[in-house]
């Protein structure tokens, strides 16, 4: 049974059609990333980054030169697109992508954590096998067919994705439509279209709508007889993602992902119509069994454990932060606040009122008034600012915060010296003040 789930052979139209998709829209990514000025306003501009912890040695690199950058990881995905020299291209842009997601996080976005785990996964995929250049060029691994495994693991991470995307849906302010009608709200003055995104029936479709997509898409592309009404419904949900909320590339990433839900002979017949279609389903066991089992459960258990963690974490998830990221809580809340940073040199007791302008973005400012992990990495970035100056000071911080329009209340307790703390990934930092979300 194992054997023919993993390796039936099964023709490959959809991997060679997804990779070429994946390919143009990896492109479409990284030239557009420079276009829109992204490049600019969240890894040129500001005159620091929060990476991930821990990560501090990935910054970007100075001057102009992340134009450079992402205009190479663009040509990457060109190659991968036209399949040419397949495995570094994908390594390449694999790698790059990864590294410019964990040097920053002021545009968090879970299409980009997508995309490295995506990327990750074609590294490992026949999907140069047909239809590119290294085929054309070595037409020894020019191949018709794939093992199945090949689909089952998009099919896998997706039905994960779009679980606990779900899910996490199922809290008191998304349920009575509070976050739906702000997501609207803040759609009221978009041209031609924001008028008609305030009619009541919108947080609706957003919110009830959400949850019973994000639940059902993946049964409903796999059981054939409502297979062509999702892949519709898909169409409408990823097109009105798009325009209303500008979540990137990620409608159009989910949309080629239907490839592998139809039929391989339809995919064949509508794009790839000179393509011999494979169909024998012989089952080859090939001898790499035993390291994909263990590599891919090792993985689908991750996947399935990051995004619960935040269960045994104290506090509520959307006041902390404390596994949030990962975790396919997609547009779930809206958090405001401000800081004021207090900076007291401990020799001379001379307190000194941070003026934020001279450090942060607009974007970075936001920040580092609502997400505990940047509050900490900002009150370190300070106290090694004034050692560089000679100086051994104290940092603290006085925050108030707001989750889904609630009374502003104070996040970070005043009093601790946040530079004598130790970050604690695993753990609930006990220098954030108590929600009261739950009550």
């Amino acid at each position: 049974m194992l054997n023919t789930f993993l390796f039936k052979r099964i023709d490959n139209s959809a991997l060679i059609v997804f990779r070429i998709i994946f390919g143009l829209l990896c492109f479409l990514e990284s030239v557009g990333a420079i276009f829109t000025g992204w490049v600019k306003y969240t890894l040129i501009d500001p005159k620091f980054t929060f990476n991930f912890i821990g990560l501090d040695f990935l910054q970007p690199l100075p001057g102009y030169w992340m134009y450079v950058y992402y205009s190479i990881m663009g040509l990457f995905g060109l190659l991968i697109m036209v399949g040419y020299k397949y495995r570094l291209s994908i390594i390449a842009f694999t790698t790059m992508w990864t590294c410019t997601y964990l040097m920053q996080k002021a545009s968090y976005n879970n299409h980009y954590y997508l995309l490295c785990l995506l990327s990750t996964i074609m590294l490992f995929l026949p999907a140069n096998t047909y239809a590119s250049v290294d085929a054309k060029l070595n037409p020894s691994i020019k191949k018709i067919s794939m093992p199945s495994w090949c689909k089952w693991i998009f099919v896998i991470q997706l039905f994960i994705m779009y679980t606990y995307a779900s899910v996490a849906k199922f809290y008191p302010d998304w349920l009575d439509l509070t976050v739906p009608k702000q997501l609207m709200q803040g759609k009221e003055n978009y041209p031609i279209i924001g008028s008609g995104l305030q009619h009541p029936f919108f947080p609706y479709l957003v919110g009830y709508g959400g949850i019973l997509y994000d639940a059902l898409i993946i049964p409903f592309l796999l059981f054939k007889p409502t297979r062509k009404l999702a892949f519709i419904g898909s169409i409408f949900f990823h097109l009105f993602n798009s325009i209303v909320f500008g979540v990137g590339i990620f409608p159009y990433l989910a949309l080629a992902f239907s490839l592998f839900f139809f039929e391989p002979e339809t995919v064949k017949n509508i794009f790839l119509k000179s393509k011999t279609y494979y169909s024998q389903a012989e089952i080859k066991v090939l001898n790499y069994k035993p390291y994909l089992i263990t590599v891919a459960s090792i993985y689908i258990a991750i996947q399935v454990i990051l995004p619960i963690r935040h269960h045994f974490i104290d506090d509520n998830v959307l006041w902390t932060e404390e596994g949030h990221r990962l975790s396919w809580r997609m547009m779930l809340r809206s958090k405001s606040g401000f800081a004021t940073y207090k900076v007291v040199d401990k020799n001379t007791n001379k307190t000194t009122i941070i003026n934020l302008n001279d450090y942060l973005s607009k974007k970075q400012k936001r920040m580092i008034a609502t997400k505990p992990d940047v509050i900490w990495q900002f009150a370190q970035h300070l106290k090694k600012e004034f050692k560089a100056k000679g100086k051994d000071v104290s940092v603290y911080v006085n925050c108030k915060a707001s989750v889904n329009g609630r009374p502003f209340t104070t996040l970070v307790n005043p009093q601790i010296d946040l530079t004598t703390i130790q970050w604690n990934t695993f753990n609930h930092s006990q220098w954030l003040l108590p929600s009261q979300l739950d009550k």
